[in-house]
């Protein structure tokens, strides 16, 4: 009977199943993939890499072997997710400059410190190190449990037996779903120490631990700067270091300092030609003035990056400009992620040692009832030899009696004499009282005649003795945890030989300094043309132009390089360009347009000075509505690009606004005059114009017509003969001096 397909049909939440499925790839990135073993301290594939290198025998004193081989070991036999996956993870073991104490022994091009990529791997070998060995010794002991690989056809260890804390002292970094680890790597000598501290004293405090474990340890060594934050990391399991290069000063050539680096932070690691480059990128980028030239002089010998600094120049403040600005001070972001029977966990140092005591005492118990075990089941043969050389004369009985193999154990083990042709009935008697273990027997069968020479027997009894001693040792420390302990720490010792390292990085407590722009003061000429087009040229390039050359700048001004040009227009506004902004240029290149550089826009420009100059000086400002006032150079200082220079009405403008110096003003003598649209001037003196603040109206300086409006003014001096206006020339002497705010008389060309 067909079945209905609609019957077949399994009706399922869109949501709940993206729920469930989403929840078991999260998990299975987190504890198959992404995050350590808190045992091990290894992710799966570096797990599978180390065993399927132990399986192909590739301990440390063998040679090395194809890296392609054991990528293909690997992948086929345990972690089948791609070849690249592996040899990265294989190259990452192997780097001395990324791990405190490296598992992989790599020969040929495993990449370097600088950024450049491993070789292929067909082209790189590779073999176990001393390190790795520490993590897999005693595999063959039953240590730790086995579980089905992906198919089923291979068994792989679900944990190795690592004999060393290797998650403090190589630290690792991976990113999961919704959670990442990142832990640093520590120094072998002060993580043994701190392990074996808190076996003394289990109760001892994160302070305590400290003292043995102070910080970090990085294998590109630099500065550790906030030492002081340390307890608080270790105390959360979360936290930010602040790694900063390690720096020296030296006298360079032509009285020139060098800032040398001799140790970069952790956290560029692998991409030091990255670091170069950027800093090189200083010098074109004009980050830095002081610096001169950038080098990589690194070798064999170490890490050797110059900057060679101009003379004369604060070295000190320059260096406190790099820590700040680049990557030669960095932050580690520390995250003690770990997984913990199959769920993550995030740990303090204590609890990551702990959970490395506590796996130590279980692997330990394990290896001492396996050499138990073993020693019991040796002393029971040997004991079985001993008493079989007393009665050999009659085992050999038996064994010529006996009509197979079968017969004769069943008679050394049950005294079964049936069927077996002894020479007497006394022997026959004898046997049957035999009771030897299976063990027993199976050896006595495979014993050799030699065995029965008097110094092999002495040698039996020598050897139950020594048997005897050990069972009774290794059951004086499987009933003691504290005599436990003392095998655990006398077994780290010895790795703290093997692995010993003197501390790389630095610990201080330093605050980042601000860096002060150091900026060589010199002067420089700003030109504008009547285009709006501006540049600037220092004092050599402009005392070499020629003056007819200079005829298309509608504007010259003089000022320093670390001045404010300052633009005033019209509508009452005033706009700043800081000097640095003004491209830098040839005479014959053209410059950049003044709107490019600030939001002038359209706005016309009355005029240009220097901030240092009209800080100095006092401003006249006339409007077309025929208001007037002095206002001081200093109510202008500010800050912002741009600001209301005047205050003015709807439909108001300036006309005229006129620079007055100190020396103008003390001399008491100058005079403002004004002209209109319809050609009526005025005359007065400049005293009679009030000083009053920017944001002022003014006061009236012309009585003027109801259709009349100023379209010029300014300040003159008394030797002044004329002026121009509209491209006509107007006499100044003969506009006479009359009171401000009079009407005005007809001006004179």
């Amino acid at each position: 009977m067909k079945q209905n397909l609609h019957d077949q049909i399994i009706q399922l939440d869109y949501s709940e199943e993206m729920r469930t499925s989403f929840r078991d790839y999260a998990m299975s990135v987190i504890v198959s993939r992404a995050i350590p073993d808190v045992r091990d301290g290894l992710k799966p594939v570096q797990r599978r890499i180390l065993y399927s290198m132990i399986e192909l025998g590739l301990d440390p004193t063998k040679p090395h072997r194809k890296s392609a081989r054991i990528v293909g070991d690997t992948m086929g036999k345990y972690h089948p997710h791609g070849d690249s996956s592996i040899y990265d993870a294989l190259v990452h073991m192997s780097k001395d400059y990324t791990l405190m104490v490296p598992l992989v022994d790599g020969h040929g091009n495993f990449g370097s410190i600088d950024g450049d990529g491993a070789a292929a791997m067909r082209y790189t070998e590779a073999r176990l190190s001393p390190g790795a060995m520490a993590l897999l010794d005693h595999l063959e002991k039953g240590l730790i449990d086995f579980n089905p690989n992906f198919d089923g056809s291979e068994k792989e260890p679900v944990v190795l037996p690592a004999m060393i804390p290797n998650l403090l002292i190589n630290g690792t970094t991976g990113i999961a779903v919704g959670m990442a680890t990142n832990i640093p790597p520590h120094n072998p000598d002060e993580v043994i120490d701190g392990v074996i501290a808190y076996m003394d004293d289990p109760d001892i405090t994160t302070q305590g631990l400290m003292e043995y474990i102070p910080a970090p340890d990085f294998p590109t060594g630099g500065t550790i700067i906030n030492v002081d934050e340390m307890e608080q990391i270790y105390e959360t399991g979360e936290g930010k270091i602040r790694i900063r290069a390690k720096a020296e000063i030296e006298n360079g050539e032509n009285g020139r300092k060098n800032i040398v680096i001799t140790e970069i932070p952790y956290t560029i690691a692998g991409n030091k030609s990255k670091l170069v480059e950027s800093l090189s990128n200083l010098i074109k980028d004009k980050v830095f003035e002081e610096i001169h030239d950038v080098r990589d002089e690194s070798s064999k010998e170490g890490i050797r990056i110059v900057i060679e600094v101009k003379r004369d120049r604060d070295i000190e403040n320059l260096l406190n400009g790099l820590y700040k600005k680049t990557v030669l001070e960095d932050t580690y972001s520390v995250n003690l992620l770990a997984i913990k029977d199959q769920q993550p966990v995030v740990f303090s140092l204590k609890g990551l040692i702990s959970e490395f005591v506590d796996f130590q005492v279980e692997i330990y118990t394990k290896e001492y009832n396996y050499l138990l075990d073993k020693a019991q089941k040796r002393l029971e043969i040997v004991d079985g030899l001993i008493k079989a050389t007393d009665v050999i004369d009659l085992i050999i009985e038996v064994l010529r009696g006996s009509s197979s193999i079968k017969q004769a154990k069943a008679c050394l083990m049950e005294g079964n004499t049936s069927d077996i042709k002894f020479k007497s009935e006394a022997s026959k008697k004898e046997a049957a009282t035999f009771c030897f273990t299976e063990r027993q027997a199976d050896a006595i069968l495979s014993m050799q005649l030699s065995k029965l020479i008097g110094l092999e027997i002495l040698k039996l009894h020598d050897e139950k003795d020594s048997l005897n001693d050990s069972i009774r040792e290794y059951e004086k420390i499987l009933g003691s945890t504290k005599e436990l302990y003392k095998i655990i720490k006398k077994r780290l010792l010895e790795y703290k030989k093997i692995f010993h390292s003197h501390r790389k990085t630095m610990l201080i407590n330093a605050k980042s300094k601000d860096y002060v722009e150091e900026v060589k003061i010199e002067d420089i000429y700003v030109l504008i043309d009547r285009f709006g087009y501006v540049k600037s040229l220092d004092t050599t390039s402009y005392s070499r132009v020629l003056e007819d050359n200079l005829k298309e700048f509608n504007y010259i001004i003089q000022m320093k390089n670390t001045d404010r040009l300052c633009c005033f227009t019209a509508e009452g506004n005033m706009f700043q360009i800081k000097a640095e902004n003004i491209p830098k240029c040839k005479m014959k290149d053209r410059g950049s347009l003044i709107q490019t550089l600030c939001k002038l826009d359209k706005e016309e420009v009355i005029l240009y000075t220097s901030f240092e100059q009209l800080f100095e000086s006092q401003l006249l400002f006339i409007t077309r509505k025929g208001f007037i006032k002095q206002v001081s150079g200093a109510e202008f200082e500010t800050n912002r690009s741009q600001i209301s220079a005047t205050k003015l009405e709807a439909d108001d403008a300036v006309v005229g606004i006129t620079l007055l110096s100190a020396g103008d003003i003390l001399a008491n003598n100058l005079k403002v005059i004004i002209l209109t649209d319809k050609g009526l001037s005025l005359g007065f003196p400049l005293s009679e114009v009030p000083e009053l603040k920017k944001n002022s109206r003014g006061v009236k300086a012309i009585k003027l017509d109801k259709d009349d409006k100023v379209c010029y003014g300014s300040a003159v001096s008394p030797t002044t003969e004329t002026f121009v206006y509209n491209n006509k020339e107007y006499s100044a002497k003969k506009i006479r001096i009359r009171k401000r705010a009079d009407k005005g008389q007809k001006a004179k060309l």
